[in-house]
């Protein structure tokens, strides 16, 4: 059985105790662990199967918070280093009333985008493992290196790479950086997550079908594609699986697509998927893996931020049979 290696950022989260203010008229936050990748280790881990964090922190009390915070969901924290060089992460994030944010990051740069390539054991690898990254540690970067050789270890055993891009272009220095740079590693991914708010910037079609099949470049064989509270799709290059989403009262989205991504590679590990038949299994079963995706990222949008929002394997059990 493989582990989920999430390689990337972990940065503490100050959501706004109140919503529909801007963030510079925010009186006080509340501290969320958080950082896409580590919120789809922290949901694989917490829905029963293996994931461990690949990432560097400071030798800071955020850095010890969120350590603790991943191994009490059960993320295995070896992977994760330390170092006086930079602070941990930060970002403040600003509520709108549908629950919709704003964000304002603290990284200049943050200790992640310090973990050296040299750093990175390819003997962290086994057989059949997977690795999941995003894009916000793709900046110019040691990280960035890193990524590109924890991408070849895993491949070269046979593994399987999934990439949700999860766009945040402030943190970029101009928005064609952050595209060309996504375009640089979409093709290196097994399974792609794009949103309806990222696909036109990513791809560059308007024609919504058209950017969709643009995706499959390189060795991507699935492309999940969400569009939030109406459901999700996923796409081969010869099947197309839909299923609409559930309608909650949310309170806060933060997370909820990593939710989605991580109860999608849950399945993926306890199924023991390999890549000779990803393809064929997603489109064996790609309505049931919609349908618990949709369920991780709805339940996490009914509590305030990512790790800590994540519902437990039974409580997303149980949703799923009262809204069949």
């Amino acid at each position: 059985m493989g582990t989920l290696f999430s390689i990337g950022e972990v940065l503490i989260d100050f959501i706004p105790l109140e919503k529909g203010v801007a963030l510079k008229d925010v009186l006080s936050f509340e501290r969320a662990p958080g950082g896409a990748p580590a919120n789809v280790a922290a949901a694989v881990a917490k829905y029963g199967m293996r994931a461990s964090m690949i990432s560097k922190l400071g030798n800071d009390a955020f850095g010890d918070f969120l350590v603790e915070k991943l191994e009490q969901t059960g993320v295995n924290t070896n992977h994760i280093l330390r170092t006086d060089e930079a602070n941990t992460g930060l970002a403040f994030v600003s509520l709108k009333k549908n629950g919709e944010r704003d964000f304002s990051f603290y990284r200049n740069p943050s200790a992640d985008l310090l973990l050296e390539a040299d750093e990175l054991d390819e003997k962290t690898f086994g057989t059949g493992d997977y690795l999941h990254f995003c894009s916000v540690d793709l900046v110019e970067s040691p990280m960035k290196h890193t990524h590109k050789k924890a991408i070849n270890s895993v491949k070269s055993k046979n593994g399987i790479i999934s990439f949700d891009p999860n766009v945040r272009l402030p943190l970029w220095k101009n928005d064609q950086d952050c595209r060309k740079t996504i375009l640089e590693f979409l093709p290196l991914a097994h399974i792609l997550k794009v949103s309806d708010e990222e696909l036109e910037f990513i791809t560059g079609i308007s024609n919504e079908k058209e950017a969709l099949k643009s995706l499959f470049q390189g060795d991507v064989e699935v492309v999940v594609y969400t569009q939030g509270g109406k459901g999700a799709t996923i796409l081969t290059k010869d099947i197309v699986h839909v299923k609409q989403g559930y309608k909650m009262n949310v309170v806060d989205t933060t997370g909820a697509g990593d939710a989605f991504i991580g109860g999608f590679l849950f399945l993926i590990l306890k199924n023991e998927v390999q890549k000779s038949n990803l393809k064929t299994y997603v489109e064996e079963h790609g309505i049931e893996m919609l349908t618990f995706a949709n369920a991780s990222g709805a339940l996490t949008t009914t509590k305030k931020g990512g790790i800590s929002a994540l519902p437990t394997l039974h409580e997303i059990e149980q949703f799923m049979i009262v809204n069949k």
